[in-house]
Parts: structure tokens; sequence; C-alpha cells
């Protein structure tokens, strides 16, 4: 199948969405689909204020149109609600083609932290970019209930995968990372910004060590606030897989997130997760016997770092074993609305047509 993603968080972005998006479109391709992605990196973008990190498209709507012609997708999946996003649905609309959509980030959560703007309007711009699509996907059940008690509708479930083999625990004699820290360690991987609640993690009272391992609009802020929290900047790769294999406890404070996806890379690693009872936590950990829930959303995540340091960290890498990015590319492929035999077919030939008589009358 042609399978067209039109996303808005692409690399060189450095995130959840994007690992998510790069591994499902890879799993599909070797699957044997053919995969067009239409993202950031291929236009003229701006930096998004307050975020300059993430890069935004200019003039994304005719490049969009054009790349739909060529390529006369067979499903097409908008995955985010920026400019990219909102070309691709309009587009659709206009030529009344089926998408899908995905619901990675809770956006009015994160808009409200940063902005003096209401949940409520965030929530309506959602609904109205959401509403045409065929189906929803989000990641967890805690999502999906939450976006029905806000008016969602048509949601399907699409979990996440983690890779096994490069996240994985440490062995006997490969170097300690933190080599020279008090023990134990206290680990948190991700953006360093506002909607992530770092800052909850960054004040805990705790014995040993804690590490940040990542970047962002607050990391100046808060090493300066916080001079006994290491703050080690941005990782990747073996490396930063090799990071998580050394700590003790991974803890996961945001309340904005809809999965976590470096909750699922800390337990591949064998690391126990403390966290809030916050959407994805709650998905995950519950039952997993691979990590701690804090009781509530302010308080209580102390006492799930402490409780984390008893938990065999052999069972927390078997519980992640249960997870892969195959898996994921299926659930996905099983959401897609294809347009249908042999409607799509006569759709794009008769748009060829179009397209040769108005060459020809500008000639």
């Amino acid at each position: 199948m042609r399978i067209l993603l039109a996303t808005d968080a692409w690399e060189p972005q450095v995130n959840g969405v994007v690992r998510t998006l790069t591994k499902v479109m890879a799993e599909l391709r070797a699957m044997g689909h053919e995969v067009d992605v239409v993202s950031p990196d291929q236009f003229p973008t701006f930096p998004l204020p307050t975020y300059p990190e993430i890069k935004l498209a200019i003039g994304a709507y005719e490049p969009v149109q054009e790349r739909f012609k060529s390529f006369e997708p067979e499903a097409i999946h908008i995955a985010t609600e920026g400019p990219i996003g909102l070309a691709a649905r309009r587009i659709c609309l206009e030529w009344k083609l089926p998408f899908t959509t995905s619901y990675h980030t809770r956006f009015p959560e994160y808009v409200s932290a940063r902005l003096p703007l209401p949940l409520a309007a965030g929530y309506t711009y959602m609904r109205w970019f959401h509403k045409p699509s065929g189906r929803l996907m989000v990641a967890t059940p805690t999502m999906r209930d939450e976006l029905v008690r806000h008016g969602f509708r048509n949601i399907s479930p699409w979990s996440r995968g983690v890779d096994t083999d490069v996240f994985k625990p440490r062995l006997p004699g490969e170097p300690d990372l933190f080599e020279g820290l008090a023990r134990p360690i206290y680990l948190n991987v991700g953006r360093v910004a506002v909607e992530k609640n770092i800052e909850a993690f960054a004040s805990l009272d705790l014995p040993g060590t804690k590490v940040v391992i990542g970047d962002g609009p607050q990391r100046e802020e808060l090493a300066e606030k916080y001079p006994e929290v290491k703050f080690l900047g941005a990782k990747f790769g073996d490396e930063l897989a090799r990071y998580f294999a050394c700590a003790d406890v991974f803890c996961f404070p945001s309340l904005t997130d809809t999965f976590g996806l470096v909750i699922l890379e800390a337990m591949a690693a064998g690391v126990p997760v403390a966290a809030f009872s916050a959407p994805g936590p709650i998905d995950i950990i519950p039952g997993s016997g691979a990590g701690v829930l804090a009781p509530g959303q302010t308080d209580g995540l102390r006492e799930a770092c402490l409780a984390c340091l008893d938990i065999d960290h052999g069972l927390v890498r078997k519980f992640a074993e249960g997870f892969s990015w195959r898996a994921c590319a299926e659930e996905f492929f099983k959401n897609l609305q294809p347009y249908p035999e042999p409607e799509k077919t006569r759709f794009w030939r008769r748009l060829r047509r179009l397209a040769r008589i108005r060459r020809k009358t500008a000639a």
C-alpha cells in the first residue's frame, strides 16, 4: 500500500513523537509498504514561539498538494496539528479523501502551561481538527477516556514499542557512566521544558544523585535553581541507552504526555519507573511489577522513587520485552482508512487528466 504521512514533528527533532513515527514508518517499509513522509525539513521554516528548537513549515499547502498528486497515496495519516497537518487536512477535505489522525501531545495543556490561554480554547481547536478524521489513534485507554469526555469520537488504540536490542540492562564489566556520583542514581530523560514538569523531580529530597538528560528552554533556569542536580544535556542512540542502563530509578514527572516512550526505554534497560498517576504511566505501570505510581498528580513522587529501589531489575526488563515496534506498526496499519477500490483508481486517473488539460490550456 502507498501510505502518506503528514507530520510537523520529524528529525532532527528529538522526542517521543518523532521516535514513534520514524520507527513505525521503517517497520511499514520493512513490511513491504511504500511510505512518503511530508515533514518540516522539506520546507522553509520558522521557530515555534517559546520553543525555537521546533521548526514550523511556511507555505505548505501548494507543495503538499503536489506531493499528493505525485505520490497518489492509498492511505493518508495526519500525525500533528501544525501547518503541515493543516495543509494535508484541507486537501483531504477538498478532494474528499479519507484520512486518519493521531493524538500525540496533550496540546491544550501544553499551550496553557506556556501561554495565558484557557484549556477550553485548546480543546475547541483539537476537536475541530480531528472531527473529520476517520479514526483518531491514541496510545492509551486513559487518553481515550479523557478525549471522549472532551467530545472526541472515532477513537482507536495505537500503542507504542521499544527497541530492546538498543535499550538493555548493563552487563557485568561494562563501564558505569555515573561513576563518582553518589548512589542511587535517579534519572530523567526528555525535553527540559515547563510542560514536562521536571521541577517536580528536581525539587525532590532524595538520597543519592538526581540526573537530567535532555535539552530545552528551561534547562539553564533549572540548573541554576537546583545546582545539586546534574544536567548532562542531550544524549542520543547507544550512548543514551547506556545512561539509561546505568541508572537505579527512572523518574517521570510529566502530566502532559499521552504515553511517555521513555518509560518503556527505561524499563527495557531494566530500570524501574516512578511516576505520577497521569495518562501514560497509569496505563503502563499498574500490575507491571516494573515501577511505582504516586497516588496523585502533585505528591507522593519521592515515596514512589524510594519504593522503586526494591524492585528486581530483571522483572522490569521482562515486562518491557512484551512491547515491539513491529506490533506497533501492525496496529497502526490496521487503523488506516485506505481509499476503497475502485474509487481511488478513478480519482487519481481523473486528477491526472485534469492536470494534463490545465497544462495544455496554459500552453
